[in-house]
């Protein structure tokens, strides 16, 4: 696979003690080879060990299931059947509004952002191609923000009958339960209903689990289309079942390639080397870092905007797998060049409890701009005339890995190759299957989130008067 992302950890290996990553071989083999068994004992239905409760591991053969799915299938298939809701909707509506929080959104506006024109939402729908304008909420209660969307969305749907006024709604939950979400969904199927009374059971697309209140409302109203959660995939390791998908195939994003380089990174990790298997090498270099060093925070580096959102999914995945019983790794994402005039301080010169993993986008997916040059060269750029963005970019990258290591302050590179559905399908599958790894390494649960619930709790009983 030549556009397989790449892991180097060369730069920050000159720090750990000689024999580390040697060392750890067995115990990291070991966590892998549980990870995936882990995965024939979710499918056998058998008993479960206490402390292997939650077991959300279907994600991990999930990419590959759907691909089968889809060549044994056709038409019939959960593939094809996501991209022709999605074909209906950007045949039909104009705004898509996408509801979620935590996992049921952060992967998606990850791939959006990634893969969709920077200013999408700003351009014409034929310079869309046709593809909806996407907003994302449903993920706070700010009220604000909320009113904004809707005063937006009611002033574009005057008339509520051409497809340039109307909008969709995609509403993703799989219990239904969490407040944020249904709030939201409340507020914006009531401006559906004033705007499309018709049309409502084709402007609403529920993505949800098999039973709860959504499934229950979804049923009740008769959604045309409603797409279920597959159990065994926790909110966060869902961004590639109908949760990322459907909203991605909206979007018009490839939908198949994302499967199929999730699929050929599991591959990957299945029968790489340690040492040449970028989920085992880039877990193992971690831990070492954290276990050894102390450097339990974590930087991912993102070099130029496009992947600041895969960060912020990967904050997510890593706290809320990992930060238990006291323990865990504190993620923190960065967007270069940008941050380098705010948080490079304190990571050239700041506390030594960080290791940076710089993630890199590779060439640009359009055209690169060129510095032109001036008759007037009062800001002194001429030198510079004829040069690229990118490589003043990789000048950046350079420079500040130099200025890094002249301060030992280690480094890591992921590198992507060029920024592509089948890339990015890598990269989540790439992390999810990283944070398992590193969670049966340390002797943590990765699935679940029991911190989570505590606030949801709390905010019921405050808001019913039982507090």
């Amino acid at each position: 696979m030549s556009d397989l992302i790449t892991y180097s950890p060369d730069a920050a290996l000159g720090y750990l003690r000689d024999g580390t990553l040697d060392g750890l071989r067995d115990s990291i083999t070991a966590a892998a080879q549980e990870t995936i068994d882990d995965v024939e004992l979710w499918q056998s239905g058998g008993e479960i060990p206490e402390q292997k409760q939650p077991l959300d591991a279907g994600f991990i053969q999930w990419p590959e299931e759907l691909l089968l799915d889809l060549s044994e299938n056709g038409d019939e298939s959960l593939v094809a059947r996501i991209e022709s809701c999605a074909r209906r909707l950007r045949e039909t509506v104009d705004s898509v509004v996408v509801l979620g929080i935590g996992g049921s959104y952060m992967g998606m506006r990850a791939m959006f952002e990634a893969l969709n024109h920077p200013f999408h939402n700003e351009l014409s729908r034929e310079q869309r191609g046709g593809v909806p304008r996407i907003y994302f909420e449903g993920w706070n209660v700010d009220s604000d923000r909320q009113s904004g969307l809707l005063e937006l969305l009611r002033a574009r749907g005057a008339d509520g009958t051409a497809p340039d006024s109307r909008t969709a709604v995609i509403v993703i939950s799989k219990s239904g339960g969490t407040l944020e979400t249904a709030v939201s969904f409340r507020m914006f199927r009531q401006l559906l209903e004033e705007q499309s009374p018709d049309e409502l059971q084709k402007l609403i697309v529920p993505v949800t689990g098999a039973s709860g209140k959504l499934r229950s409302l979804a049923d009740e109203a008769g959604f045309e289309d409603i797409f279920t959660i597959p159990d065994g995939i926790g909110g966060r390791f869902s961004v590639l079942t109908p949760v990322g998908l459907l909203p991605a195939a909206v979007a018009g994003l490839d939908i198949r390639q994302l499967l199929q380089g999730a699929a050929d990174m599991t591959d990957h990790f299945r029968t790489a080397e340690y040492g040449s298997n970028a989920v085992l090498d880039y877990t193992a270099v971690c831990h070492a870092f954290e276990t050894q060093l102390g450097m339990g925070t974590r930087l991912l580096s993102t070099w130029g905007s496009r992947l600041e959102a895969v960060g912020l999914w990967y904050d997510q995945l890593l706290s809320e797998s990992l930060g238990k019983n006291e323990k865990g790794a504190t993620p923190i994402t960065v967007v270069n060049t940008r941050d380098l005039h705010s948080r490079g301080q304190q990571h050239q010169e700041g506390t030594r409890d960080k290791l940076i993993t710089n993630v890199l986008p590779g060439v640009p997916t359009g055209d690169p701009l060129s510095l032109p040059s001036r008759t007037d060269d009062f800001d002194q750029l001429n030198k510079y005339a004829g040069f690229d963005l990118p490589k003043i970019l990789q000048a950046a990258i350079d420079g500040t890995n130099k200025a890094y290591a002249d301060d030992n302050r280690p480094t890591t590179d992921l590198a992507l190759g060029s920024i592509t559905a089948h890339t990015i399908g890598q990269i989540f599958q790439m992390l999810m299957l990283t944070t398992v790894v590193e969670g049966r390494l340390v002797g943590t649960n990765p699935y679940g989130q029991p911190g989570v619930e505590a606030y949801k709790i709390n905010m019921n009983a405050i808001l019913s008067g039982d507090a």
